[in-house]
């Protein structure tokens, strides 16, 4: 029987990420606070990874949430995260797919934060968000963009992109929300050194995993990821490319 999931590759690069994106644990505090997220508040993660936004703001601010996940490793971890910090009362997680899943009960924040697939691109996933969420709610996209544009479709590719047009720059980015009818009200935004967490984290993970599975299906193609991501990334990734999260509310009606 297949079991929902994500591809296996993930499981194995990131499978001792806390984060599974350029953001550091200082910057979901500053986005938690910035957020002024009050005890009590509900709190919805699609795209929920291992669950440490949701665990340390059950911790540090009090709020309840549900995390949903395709990958059972880190719907796992984000369950035992969730008991180490003792807030398993206050936060569930859900195996499931998130693209199309709407709360029984609306949330205060409805959260996408690196997963925007799951809606088809940002303005799906604002589309689906808005079903879940509480009339005055937030809503929190995290969505890359260019720092700077790579000068050829060659280099984008080297940045993981499909091609320059995948991405916007930061202000086009803003622009872009504003044109789907949010007010942008918040953001925050990762560094260099939050892409050297996310991607450099990878490196020793899969050194350790083929230590340990050298004749694995896929330990021809995780060999060759550690021999050329680092220099990929210190060349393109840090260098071209950006990470944010962002809060939206709709715009309000403006009477003319």
């Amino acid at each position: 029987m297949n079991t929902l999931d994500i591809p296996r590759i993930f499981n194995i690069t990131e499978s001792e990420h806390r984060i599974h994106n350029p953001f550091t644990p200082d910057k979901f505090e500053t986005l938690g606070a910035a957020l002024r997220l009050a005890s009590g508040a509900r709190v919805l993660d699609l795209g929920s990874g291992s669950g440490e936004m949701l665990c340390t703001w059950a911790r540090d601010y009090g709020i309840t949430g549900t995390g949903v996940d395709m990958s059972p490793l880190f719907t796992a971890q984000a369950k035992q995260r969730a008991e180490e910090l003792g807030v398993a009362h206050q936060v569930q997680f859900i195996h499931n797919d998130a693209a199309g899943y709407v709360a029984d009960e609306k949330a205060d924040v409805a959260a996408c934060v690196g997963a925007t697939w799951i809606g088809g691109g940002v303005a799906g996933t604002l589309e689906l968000l808005a079903k879940s969420l509480r009339t005055r709610g937030v809503m929190l996209i995290g969505e890359p963009y260019w720092r700077q544009l790579p000068p050829t479709e060659e280099i984008a590719k080297k940045c993981l992109a499909h091609s320059i047009s995948d991405f916007l720059s930061l202000p086009e980015l803003i622009a872009s929300f504003g044109a789907l009818g949010y007010d942008v009200v918040e953001m925050v935004l990762a560094n260099q050194d939050g892409w050297d967490r996310y991607e450099a984290a990878k490196w020793l993970t899969m050194r350790r995993w083929l230590e340990e599975n050298p004749d694995d299906e896929l330990a021809e193609e995780i060999h060759a990821k550690l021999s050329t991501e680092p220099e990929r990334h210190a060349a393109y990734t840090r260098e071209y490319l950006g990470w944010g999260v962002f809060a939206l509310m709709p715009k309000l009606n403006q009477r003319a």
